[in-house]
């Protein structure tokens, strides 16, 4: 999942809201496809199953977290988003909710987006003592640094994601200078993805932020540092989210939050069919990567990634839908 959210909605869509739905399915719907991968591969899942299962007409829109949600809370459309990421507009999503305008179903992923401090799965093969960010901290020599091997390196993210404020600030908390680190900027996404890459292909050591699920932690096996302090929610929004915060302490990576969300007027006329779909409808990370991983090789898209979803894990989806639907969903593939 990309960190950075934001973006404008580029499309807008007929709204579901009237007596077009049938007693089958939902009639006209329109589906945020958020701008990162797995959000569309789920958005594109949502809706083959909508449209060959139960019949519903579903217009894609393109969206992103922030202006999507506020939207959807606003003016009451896109109808569906299949990936929420609720914990980067708390205040937008409990206005929605308590004013009755939206509504959440499934966990979109069972585990949530998973960020942390990550090494190889090779490097905590080979140092099984190495279980947390201050067990790393302490062999500097393992992680050198590839430009000045005096110091240990932690490869953070490029500038203007959130993520790479939070490990900017958690650096700082867990003193990984005082440690003989060295914070290195990456300067891009695939700048960071790279350094993970370049670090595989000779299997060398390799410490730094990253997230689940991505379809570089499908082909590449990470292993996710655990830190020795609970999270600390209060801590986390006081400083760890906020670059210019002088004085940041330890706490944990908090889990992000996916849900589907839908509004009450799609609710309302949806059949219950449907609804039970988007209340059961649930991927897991493992699913989701691998899916992520073929579209990442292949160039594919998230319709193309849907398609092999549906037909590779039919004991997976099957258990979301209706026996009528899933026979007209496996017809259609």
């Amino acid at each position: 999942m990309k960190l950075k959210f934001l973006g404008t909605l580029v499309a807008a869509g007929v709204f579901c809201g009237s007596t077009q739905a049938n007693a089958a399915g939902c009639g006209s719907v329109t589906i945020a496809s958020m701008n990162w991968q797995s959000a569309e591969l789920e958005s594109a899942v949502d809706k083959t199953i909508l449209e060959e299962g139960y019949g519903c007409q579903v217009n894609t829109v393109i969206g992103d977290t922030v202006p999507t949600i506020t939207s959807m809370v606003n003016k009451g459309t896109p109808d569906i988003v299949s990936e929420g990421a609720i914990d980067l507009l708390p205040t937008i999503v409990k206005q929605g909710i308590d004013d009755k305008k939206v509504i959440m179903g499934a966990k979109t992923i069972q585990e949530g987006a998973v960020m942390g401090f990550y090494i190889p799965k090779y490097v905590a093969d080979a140092h099984p003592d190495i279980k947390t960010f201050q067990d790393a901290l302490k062999h500097p020599e393992i992680f050198a640094d590839p430009e000045d091997p005096g110091k240990g390196a932690v490869f953070n993210g490029p500038q203007g994601w959130g993520m790479t404020v939070n490990g900017a600030q958690l650096f700082k908390a867990y003193k990984g200078a005082q440690a003989g680190f060295k914070l290195i900027d990456t300067g891009s996404a695939a700048g960071l993805d790279g350094s993970i890459a370049k670090a595989y292909e000779h299997k060398q050591p390799w410490l730094g932020i990253y997230w689940s699920p991505t379809s570089l932690l499908g082909k590449y096996k990470m292993v996710r540092l655990d830190v020795s302090t609970p999270v600390d929610q209060a801590e986390w929004k006081r400083c760890t989210t906020v670059a210019n915060c002088p004085d940041p302490k330890p706490t944990g990576w908090p889990v992000g939050r996916l849900y589907t969300l839908f509004t009450k007027s799609f609710a309302a006329n949806a059949s219950p069919d449907v609804m039970k779909y988007l209340d059961t409808r649930t991927f897991k990370t493992a699913d989701v990567e691998q899916v992520m991983t073929w579209m990442t090789d292949n160039q594919a898209t998230g319709e193309d990634g849907a398609k092999r979803f549906l037909k590779e894990k039919q004991d997976v989806w099957t258990k979301w839908v209706t026996p009528a639907a899933a026979e007209k969903i496996k017809a259609s593939l």
